[in-house]
């Protein structure tokens, strides 16, 4: 079945044009929109993909510090009936992991250095259900956690900062003290390092320390866990799952899901793509708009070609609907070209900069500084759609008005001179 002409004679200008010097410089200035939308595209996926990345190395490394969900009572004191809660967290399908803890503030002094830090009072044999602390703490640490012994596990920048290392004393000083004869005397205790972790997030390595969970309620006064840490199947789901767990858990309990925790990083992180995108986006926008430029000389340099195939019958509309091909195709080859671009630099990231690296003899990311030597890429479809989307519509309302002034050509005038 043969293609309708407008088709035919919209790819054969868009491929042709060599003849002559000024079909030449047209022929390039089409390539050079083409190349434009294609390196555009490409720029958008590459970069998108490579911040997408950064942000799931960060959140993995959060959450091996922090739970997906926590519930906790609602005066800060230990919960009441600990066993029935978890027992009722866990009939959500969702929920894979419990395990109870205990959250306060205190001081943990070392000589004369002394540190503010969250101190977290965990049960060592369920807090693998609810994070990753076997793979960033020393081997065995949360192990050495014995009720007790009062051993504590502090993060490796906190560790640092106080100069102890495994098997050194500090101080634990917890908030409040004790009423005496002589006045308000601070109460302290004595811990042991049993070794350290280090998350890769600076505000958790630098301000956590854990002890056992008996241990934190003797210090603080407690009667129990103050809290209840949950691991779900799919972290993208905690909000949702928080929501059903308040209607569902028996009683009143604050409930607070890891993306309200980090809920100003997470919106600055969104910002931040989005400014990205539309930046990117402007550069995709000039290239199809140097369509404009393409067509309006391609319709001077047609002007005799209109004007016979109007004389041969051609609608107004059949002309117009040939320049909409010619600049639809090259749109359609240069965002293609670019999605096929920016895939294959943005599967393959981790080969290419390590090689750049190597010409260069330079570290695009210091491991002292940014915690991870590697470039992190993570190309998603919900990126990739849109962007080719607007490119796509970009060039196609490009092709619009020269499109339309190269239907109102009047076959006279055109061919008065020819």
């Amino acid at each position: 079945m043969p293609l309708p002409y407008e088709l035919q004679l919209g790819w054969r200008y868009t491929r042709a044009g060599r003849a002559t010097r000024r079909n030449g410089f047209i022929s390039f200035i089409s390539g050079v929109s083409m190349a434009g939308i294609a390196l555009g595209v490409a720029a958008l996926i590459i970069v998108l993909s490579v911040m997408n990345g950064f942000q799931k190395e960060v959140r993995d490394r959060m959450l091996g510090v922090v739970s997906h969900i926590e519930i906790f009572s609602r005066d800060g004191q230990a919960l009441p009936e600990l066993q029935p809660i978890m027992d009722a967290a866990r009939k959500n399908p969702e929920v894979i992991g419990a395990a109870p803890f205990i959250a306060t503030q205190a001081l943990i002094a070392r000589g004369e250095d002394m540190k503010g830090a969250l101190v977290r009072g965990i049960e060592p044999k369920l807090e693998p259900e609810v994070t990753d602390f076997s793979s960033t703490a020393q081997k065995g640490a949360l192990d050495r956690l014995v009720p007790g012994q009062f051993g504590i596990v502090l993060g490796s920048e906190l560790a640092r900062q106080l100069y102890v290392r495994d098997g050194d004393q500090v101080t634990l000083i917890a908030p409040g003290g004790q009423v005496t004869p002589a006045g308000v005397v601070p109460r302290l205790k004595q811990f042991t390092v049993v070794g350290t972790f280090e998350s890769g997030h600076y505000e958790y390595d630098s301000a956590l320390a854990m002890i056992n969970e008996q241990d934190a309620a003797k210090v603080f006064r407690l009667e129990g866990p103050t809290g209840i840490r949950l691991k779900l199947r799919n972290l993208d789901d905690a909000r949702e799952v928080a929501d059903e767990l308040a209607k569902t858990l028996p009683g009143q309990f604050l409930i607070r899901d890891w993306t309200r925790q980090n809920k100003t990083w997470f919106a600055a992180v969104q910002v931040e793509k989005r400014m990205m995108f539309i930046i990117l986006t402007l550069i995709v926008a000039v290239a199809a708009f140097n369509l404009v430029s393409t067509l309006v000389m391609t319709v001077t340099d047609k002007r005799a070609d209109i004007a016979i195939l109007r004389t041969l019958g051609a609608s107004p509309k059949s002309i117009m609907g040939i320049f909409v091909v010619q600049g639809a195709m090259v749109g359609v080859i240069g965002t293609f070209a670019g999605l096929g671009l920016g895939l294959l630099v943005a599967y393959n990231i981790d080969v290419i900069v390590p090689a750049i690296e190597r010409l260069l003899h330079t570290h695009f990311l210091p491991q002292d500084i940014y915690l991870i030597s590697r470039m992190p890429s993570d190309p998603q479809r919900s990126d990739i759609m849109p962007i080719a989307i607007i490119s796509l519509v970009l060039a196609f309302v490009a092709t619009l008005y020269p499109s339309w002034r190269a239907s109102r050509v009047n076959p006279a005038e055109a061919l008065r001179y020819e």
